[in-house]
């Protein structure tokens, strides 16, 4: 077989495309970790798959007063609600009329459905509490994180 000398390495032409491969695979995981890493993670945008009792992820951070641009599946059996609840409130055990006035913003999604809109995230910064309105589904656990944090 032919070969190749690097330095002090002797590759056969099979090892040498193992090893670009590997190194290749290496670089591109680095690269998405340094990525996901920059501006404390906070992003415009968000993605997420609502399946019967669970948001995926369950998990986002935006920039406090901007646009951020929402995307969500229903990937579930029945409709799923993405609400966001206002700073400080939650919804408890069980989402009741009691909890409307508490609520930041919210959208609807039909079994199967998807929808692209934005919204304008608060403007105070801080956790707040995400839930299904859907009976039975917050104590089923469909429950998420949104967290504020300042703009750069």
């Amino acid at each position: 077989m032919d070969t190749i000398d690097l330095t002090s390495f002797t590759f056969t032409v099979l090892e040498e495309v193992v090893v670009r491969k590997i190194l290749f695979t290496w670089l591109m995981g680095l690269s998405l970790v340094l990525s996901a890493c920059g501006r404390g993670g906070a992003a415009k945008a968000i993605d997420v798959t609502m399946t019967d009792f669970q948001f995926i992820p369950n998990a986002f951070t935006v920039p406090a007063g901007q646009d951020i641009t929402f995307h969500a599946v229903n990937n579930g059996a029945i409709v799923h609600n993405f609400v966001i609840m206002k700073l400080g409130q939650t919804a408890g055990d069980k989402f009741d009329d009691q909890d409307l006035p508490n609520i930041y913003w919210e959208v609807e999604l039909q079994p199967g459905a998807s929808i692209d809109t934005t919204f304008t995230a608060p403007t105070e910064t801080g956790e707040y509490q995400v839930v299904c309105r859907t009976p039975g589904h917050l104590a089923a656990g469909m429950i998420a994180k949104l967290t504020v944090v300042a703009s750069e």
